[in-house]
């Protein structure tokens, strides 16, 4: 019997998938200065990688006025962001 027929079918993975690195916004406040980048989160640690792509997500409560630069954002990270009186703004 051939391979294909012996291994058991898994799932589907696409190929062209995005796996961002994931940032709460509680985390943002462990950022020293008054602007988040991605090299500013990766100074902080909160980052593993320049090469993937930063998505901040809305868990905790930001403390300060900040402004945000990411990938990508949940609506509840930018709507605590602004309430806060900071900027989130996307990069390319």
């Amino acid at each position: 019997m051939p391979l294909q027929r012996r291994l058991p079918k898994r799932g589907f993975r696409p190929h062209k998938r995005v796996e961002y690195q994931v940032v709460n916004v509680k985390d943002l406040d462990r950022v020293v200065g008054d602007e988040a980048t991605p090299e500013t989160m990766k100074a902080a640690g909160l980052i593993g990688s320049l090469r993937r792509p930063v998505k901040i997500l809305g868990e905790g409560e930001l403390t300060r006025a900040i402004k945000v630069t990411a990938h990508a954002f949940s609506r509840s990270a930018r709507q605590k962001i602004e309430k806060a009186g900071g900027e989130a703004s996307e990069a390319n």
